[in-house]
């Protein structure tokens, strides 16, 4: 829509293509080029109504022309249209659309068209739950009887159209009565209808758009919170991979600069777990505990201030070892001699005391049968009561 096109429109006219667009944009989705130019049109019919006056803060709603009503319609289309423009930034869209709401509702207000419910909880600013869910179940059902009222009126005036033009079929109206006979009354009650049911969708939008304003703000503040984070540990990987880089430049220098000593103790010590050395030969071997850090990578020693605090910083998570391999497995094998000197000499002595008791026993065998025959010899020397014979009258 061209700019001369517009300012050469009359504000009937304009009002009617945005009212059309704005139906259009209700009822099934719209392009977004189609919804700018019903934007710009809207501005423009807002623009025109400030410049003509047609409503005053000291008017009431019985002061206003059947007329310039629609036009209080002007706000309520911008606010809806805007909040359907797809943008990268929302939270502008939003911010905009609830100004043409407020804006809307605000002039409602002043020309009493405001339930007196609404101005009551808005003025009081409770927080109550109970009584917000009352105001939102009592505002759902004047919607829903603003809906039927403007359906019924809808329908009478098609049954009056009907009933028209069978008249006219019969007696033929002269022009300019048919418009007449129409009702004025009627079309200004439709159209207070029509604004009331607007005030009540501006009022639940602005709600909606306000929850929706908070969440995508609590996320933009989460989102740099998380840049913050995903930054400092890209700030940490950088040194810590500079710090790795460095190592391996001074690993692969190493052989270069100093030659690595050869190990052989791990040879001697599996000579003698399998038998071809005896731990008792000499073994020189000393075991240097590992150091990380820039020293251990150049295989030199600790030869300033600065090496020795980072060779205490590049520690290992885990505990270090008290002595190498070599020295646990001579240290083992050293405990398994013990251990088998310590057998042998359990199995002598329980060898020698089973020879002694065996001894023992048979020596007190013997005791015990040179008794018992002693015994059996005694009496077969003295029956029994042969000691009593003297003793008898008869003996």
């Amino acid at each position: 829509m061209g700019q001369t096109k517009i300012d050469e429109t009359s504000l009937p006219a304009l009002f009617e293509q945005a009212r059309k667009i704005h139906t259009t944009a209700s009822e099934s989705s719209l392009d977004q080029e189609s919804l700018k130019n019903g934007i710009e049109a809207l501005r423009h019919c807002d623009e025109m109504v400030s410049k003509l006056g047609l409503f005053s803060s000291n008017e009431t709603k019985d002061d206003v022309s059947t007329t310039n009503l629609k036009y209080l319609l002007v706000p309520f289309y911008l606010g809806e249209l805007t909040e359907k423009i797809v943008k990268e930034d929302r939270i502008d869209i939003l911010k905009v659309s609830q100004v043409h709401f407020k804006e809307f509702i605000s002039i409602c207000d002043a020309l009493e068209l405001v339930h007196e419910e609404e101005i009551e909880f808005s003025l009081s600013g409770r927080s109550d739950l109970a009584a917000a869910r009352a105001l939102k179940i009592a505002r759902f059902k004047r919607q829903k009887g603003a809906e039927a009222k403007l359906q019924e009126i809808k329908e009478r005036k098609e049954r009056r159209g009907r009933s028209l033009r069978a008249s006219a079929l019969s007696t033929p109206v002269e022009a300019g009565e048919e418009d007449l006979i129409d009702d004025d009354s009627e079309e200004r009650e439709a159209l207070l209808t029509t604004i009331s049911l607007a005030i009540y969708k501006a009022i639940d939008l602005l709600d909606m758009l306000k929850k929706e304003e908070e969440m995508l703000v609590a996320v933009m503040e989460q989102s740099s919170q998380e840049g913050n984070d995903k930054f400092a540990r890209e700030m940490l990987d950088e040194r810590t991979n500079i710090a790795e880089m460095r190592h391996r430049t001074a690993a692969s220098q190493a052989p270069f600069l100093k030659p690595s000593q050869p190990i052989s103790c791990a040879t001697f010590a599996q000579d003698v777990i399998e038998g071809r050395a005896r731990a008792s030969q000499v073994h020189e071997h000393k075991h240097q505990p590992l150091i990380f850090g820039p020293a251990s990578l150049i295989g030199g020693q600790l030869t300033s201030e600065r090496e020795r605090m980072a060779a205490q910083v590049f520690q290992p998570g885990y505990r270090l070892p008290r002595m190498s391999i070599e020295e646990a497995g001579l240290r083992e094998m050293e405990m398994m001699n013990k251990w088998q000197e310590m057998n042998a000499e359990l199995m002598e002595e329980a060898k020698s005391s089973w020879h002694k008791d065996k001894e023992e026993e048979e020596e007190e065998e013997d005791a015990a049968e040179e008794k018992a025959r002693a015994w059996d010899d005694w009496k077969d020397d003295n029956p029994r009561g042969a000691g009593n014979r003297k003793l008898t009258p008869c003996g």
